[in-house]
């Protein structure tokens, strides 16, 4: 009697789940590095129209004021001030001030360890809030845009993108808004009291200063003339 031949189904190739989840890693990795590679270089050359952070403002409040100007019409001192105020040692590092984020973490506090260039990445190209995501993406673009863009171009954009009251976003529009000049009339007092409020410009006056923002505006005109004597804002003068 002939034996009934059993048919031996094939098995399925093993699945390498470890393989696949690499591979998506790199693709996902890639396209970060193209994002902020395209992202910084758009910018280099052309000023960003507006920001996620502006159209939300727009939004909510139905309109925002903001006027792009060339670093070379606003007061020199402004550019002084914002940069003594935020990140004195601007021209020393390449997008992170690890001194000031060791001193930050020593304190137990992230105030003072975000230098201009992340905060220039943080609002022309991701959102506000505190997250890990948005985090992370911070410290990849920072230093793309470190080493595609000057220092001079960081703190123009700076200047043009920062908010220095509820809808008011630049420069122009603060020293209209709070003294009625042209950028490239402010005065030292004037621009540091404008520095002083960026940390929470919704809740500080540079027209009517509180004794803390006269304080701190005295500070950044003290710390304004320093950086300008010991060669710190070289990188970003003409």
């Amino acid at each position: 009697m002939a034996k009934k031949k059993t048919s031996r189904k094939k098995k399925a190739p093993p699945k390498r789940p470890l393989r696949w989840l690499l591979r998506m890693s790199f693709f996902a990795g890639l396209g970060v590095v193209l994002f902020a590679f395209w992202m910084g270089l758009l910018w280099s050359f052309f000023n960003p129209p507006t920001t996620f952070y502006m159209m939300q403002e727009r939004w909510r409040l139905g309109t925002v004021d903001q006027d792009w100007v060339a670093i070379e019409d606003v007061a020199p001192v402004m550019a002084r001030a914002v940069v003594a105020a935020e990140d004195a040692n601007f021209c020393q590092h390449w997008g992170f001030d690890v001194n000031a984020i060791r001193s930050a973490i020593a304190e137990g506090s992230g105030r003072g360890a975000s230098t201009i260039s992340q905060q220039v990445v943080k609002n022309v190209y991701l959102w506000h809030g505190r997250n890990w995501t948005r985090k992370a993406l911070e410290a990849a673009m920072t230093p793309v845009v470190e080493a595609m863009w000057s220092k001079r171009r960081i703190v123009e954009v700076y200047l043009n993108v920062a908010e220095f009251d509820e809808g008011v976003f630049g420069v122009k529009a603060a020293a209209r808004h709070y003294y009625g000049v042209d950028p490239q009339d402010l005065s030292a007092t004037q621009a540091a009291r404008l520095a002083a409020i960026l940390p929470a410009p919704k809740s500080r006056s540079a027209s009517k200063p509180s004794d803390f923002v006269r304080k701190r505006a005295r500070q950044i005109v003290s710390g304004a003339a320093t950086i300008r004597a010991d060669g710190r804002a070289a990188c970003f003068e003409s």
